[in-house]
């Protein structure tokens, strides 16, 4: 051991401190320590280099994209309309077409938060139109900033001039323009036409390919074929200050594609005549003292293919209340009519019980069942009794009684010989009392004719089973022989559309094939300096089927309907015997129950009929007229069907001798 004091008082550690606990050892880098702060040196050198290169990126190299994105938060995209396209009828004439028009349009999102009602209400004041309405419309747009709303179309010169010199006081506020369709032919197969308007909420879920502030049909041909009318949308920008208000012309990105023309089979000459001819078998009833006579249709098919050459019902409308900004007060002038609404097109979806145009299928029924024979005389008189109650039904005529084959039934309209053969089915059981019905169906009743642009009413034909659904009856009170029996003169519960019987005649008329009557027959766009239009799809009509009608049958059926326009006592010989073109057809007068004002509710009124076609060899033309309310089908159906036909043989009738018959 050193003799030395200080190493005898060294720590044993050898530190150079001495070890005692008191005492703090003074802080040292260690290798462990000196390794993590390396590690976080270069972490931040990497991160600050990141954030170097990510800035010298945006300032360098993407500069001039992101300024160009801030000058686009100056741009609006625009939709630019595209002209629908025009409707036009069988002869090449223009039945709709477009017109420039002006319109003011609002941006809500552009409005200014504060004073937004009273920009509101100024603009309403120059436009003239309801400031609540506007409001209430900007209230229910306000989570749709980028559909604007159309505020007025049709807008004046005046008015033009004074929003673009008070620009500034209008934010948002834009004038554009538009097209407007016009209908060359006013309120001319309105029905048919339709209408169009802005697609609503309900539709832009329901439909594919649409955005908000789209204009689409809505109804008949406009609605059905607006695929091919609508066209395709251009695209514009314009340059807006941060206010909203234009800075810039409109410059075009994308132009608008107009919609395709459509070719109807209609000839608006005689859907003039048709409508003409419908009013005046209305005033011809009211010459009459029938007062409820309000409404009605006419329908003329070809009845080759089934095409509809005019198509009328009354009362109509004019379809351009709905161009442009829609007027509530006018369409409730068109609602508030209640039951006579203009809108509903009675010869598709009216339904009515045809009375005695339904005995040809009666009579067709009756002889392919072998439940009669065509030249089997029965007895027509003025009344008959049926069933254990021994039920009693009159003849239409009082003072016939003689016998009848069924030519001179059809013509005479003799009801006791068609309640015969009702009977007949009746009697012959269960299966029996359904096989009128069966071949009213392959007719084409209890159902859709098929017209293209859809809208039609199914009808009905009363079965046993449909009876005993309806009123929860037992089985064997169903359906009794007075069922029956009215069934085979087109009555009681029996309901059939003007359209669907104008189809069944045009069966009779060409032999026996039933037909699909349509309304378009080409899709065409124009052709190029001043050629003809190029037809780019053509529809053709569905081919007619056969009915399975014996021709014996048939032959019969068209006898009788050529003497019941022609024999002295046929019903609507005193109308047609005496026109130069043979006419063929069959009066109805079918009673309906009517709910007028200060009658009791199974207050009967009678509908007039009349279904028919000519030349009666060679049909070129099946009219079926309609009036409702109108009384005998002699006295007001007839002759207003005889306009029709006169119209499209130009040729004119002699005066006519009108009875009232059945």
């Amino acid at each position: 051991m050193s003799s030395n004091p200080y190493q005898q008082r060294r720590a044993p550690s050898g530190r150079f401190l001495p070890p005692d606990p008191r005492v703090r050892e003074p802080h040292r880098l260690t290798p462990q320590l000196a390794l993590r702060v390396a590690i976080l040196g270069v972490v931040g050198l990497v991160a600050f280099t990141i954030l170097f290169l990510r800035l010298w990126s945006l300032q360098v190299l993407s500069g001039d994209e992101h300024l160009n994105a801030a000058q686009n938060n100056q741009l609006r995209l625009v939709r630019v309309e595209a002209p629908r396209g025009p409707i036009l009828d069988r002869r090449g004439r223009v039945v709709v077409s477009n017109v420039a028009g002006t319109a003011v349009q609002l941006w809500v999102g552009a409005l200014p938060k504060e004073g937004r009602f009273e920009l509101v209400q100024r603009l309403a004041r120059v436009l003239n139109v309801s400031p609540k309405a506007l409001a209430r419309e900007v209230d229910e747009r306000r989570f749709d900033p980028l559909t604007p709303i159309t505020v007025k179309t049709s807008v004046g010169e005046e008015q033009v001039d004074y929003l673009y010199e008070h620009q500034a006081e209008f934010p948002g506020v834009e004038i554009v323009q538009i097209y407007l369709r016009d209908y060359e032919y006013a309120a001319l197969a309105a029905q048919i036409l339709g209408y169009t308007g802005e697609i609503s909420p309900e539709e832009l879920k329901r439909l594919d390919g649409y955005r908000a502030g789209d204009h689409i049909g809505k109804t008949g041909i406009e609605a059905h074929y607006d695929s091919y009318l609508r066209g395709r949308a251009g695209l514009a920008q314009m340059r807006v200050d941060s206010l909203g208000n234009q800075t810039s012309p409109f410059v075009l990105r994308r132009e608008a594609t107009p919609g395709y023309a459509l070719r109807l089979t209609l000839d608006m000459r005689l859907q003039r005549a048709a409508e003409d001819a419908l009013q005046y078998g209305i005033n011809l009833a009211h010459q009459n003292e029938h007062w409820a006579a309000n409404g009605g249709a006419i329908v003329a098919l070809d009845p080759r293919d089934g095409a509809v050459l005019a198509m009328a019902s009354a009362p109509t409308f004019k379809p351009s209340v709905f161009v442009g900004r829609v007027d509530p007060k006018k369409l409730r002038a068109l609602y508030d009519e209640g039951a006579n609404n203009p809108l509903f097109n009675r010869a598709t979806a009216g339904q009515y019980p045809p009375g005695s145009t339904w005995k040809p299928v009666t009579a067709l029924a009756g002889m392919q069942e072998h439940v009669f024979s065509p030249y089997e005389s029965l007895q027509c008189t003025p009344f008959a009794t049926f069933g254990l109650d021994r039920q009693r039904f009159r003849n239409w005529n009082p003072y016939v009684n003689r016998p009848m084959t069924l030519p001179e039934a059809l013509a005479e309209a003799c009801d006791t010989y068609f309640y015969e053969i009702g009977n007949r089915f009746y009697e012959g059981g269960s299966e029996s009392r359904v096989r009128m019905q069966q071949w009213a169906r392959r007719f084409g009743f209890g159902g859709p004719t098929g017209l293209d642009i859809g809208g039609e009413a199914d009808g009905l034909v009363p079965t046993p089973e449909w009876r005993r659904k309806e009123f929860d009856s037992d089985w064997d009170r169903a359906w009794n022989p007075g069922d029956s029996i009215q069934l085979a003169i087109g009555q009681k519960d029996l309901q059939v559309t003007p359209l669907q019987m104008a189809a069944f005649y045009a069966m009779l008329a060409n032999g026996g094939n039933v037909v699909s009557p349509y309304l378009v027959s080409n899709v065409e766009q124009p052709g190029g300096k001043g050629s003809p239009r190029v037809v780019l799809r053509r529809f053709a009509p569905r081919p007619p089927q056969a009915a399975g009608v014996d021709p014996a049958a048939l032959a019969a059926v068209r006898d009788g309907l050529y003497s019941a326009t022609h024999s002295a006592s046929g019903t609507s010989s005193g109308v047609f015997a005496n026109y130069s073109v043979p006419i063929s057809g069959k009066t109805g007068t079918a009673e309906k129950v009517v709910q007028l004002p200060g009658y009791p509710s199974d207050h009967l009124e009678d509908q007039s009929w009349w279904c028919g076609w000519g030349p009666s060899d060679s049909a070129r033309l099946v009219v079926c007229a309609l009036i409702e309310n109108g009384g005998h089908g002699s006295s007001a159906a007839a002759p207003a069907a005889l306009r029709v036909f006169e119209r499209y043989f130009g040729v004119d009738a002699p005066p006519s001798i009108v009875v009232d018959t059945d």
